[in-house]
């Protein structure tokens, strides 16, 4: 079930969901609304690698705004610092951003129990649109959960977003690669017939 307004300050009171700064206009019937941080990032190093952390160039967005271009990139920040305690927070984007072609995230929308950190957007547009620090750009809907949590994401050793960071996390897939040298490449000499 979807947490309604009133229980979502419910459990901000109980500090089960945290939100900063928080805005009691933000507040929807069933969500919070969250804005567009600072920061944006691209990845400059052409065609990404899986494997390898991608370098990203970070640069604050000027206060005449920043036209995004449709097949580029962008890694955002939300303003707000959240913590999402015994619920599933999804960050979906505001209908008023998606009407202005602008996706916040690829795959990225679920949250984990127990995630403390500014949300990284995965931004990408359907046509030039210019945005601007601030703006309001999704919404947040916390979700109660079945069952007890044996390992909240913040305890998972292998739980690679835990540093909190107002700026946007690059990925972080590498991790997921065991570290292994590069082996020489053996060559089998041909027998000749």
């Amino acid at each position: 079930m979807i947490l309604s307004d009133v229980k979502i300050r419910e459990e901000m009171r109980k500090g089960r969901i945290v939100v900063r700064p928080f805005r009691p206009e933000c507040l929807g019937t069933n969500s919070y609304d969250v804005h567009l941080g600072p920061y944006l990032s691209v990845y400059t190093s052409g065609a990404l690698d899986a494997r390898v952390a991608n370098p990203v160039d970070e640069f604050r967005i000027p206060k005449d705004g920043y036209v995004l271009v449709p097949g580029q990139l962008y890694l955002g920040v939300t303003e707000e610092y959240t913590e999402t305690h015994g619920f599933v927070p999804f960050l979906e984007g505001k209908s008023s951003v998606g009407r202005l072609g602008i996706d916040i995230h690829s795959t990225a929308g679920k949250g984990d129990e127990g995630f403390c950190n500014y949300w990284t957007l995965e931004m990408s547009v359907k046509l030039p649109v210019r945005i601007y620090a601030g703006m309001p750009v999704g919404q947040l809907i916390y979700f109660e959960i079945s069952g007890p949590v044996a390992r909240s994401y913040g305890a998972k050793q292998s739980a690679k977003y835990r540093t909190v960071s107002a700026h946007p996390t690059p990925s972080r897939m590498h991790l997921n690669f065991p570290a292994t040298k590069k082996a020489p490449l053996k060559r089998r000499a041909r027998r000749r017939r």
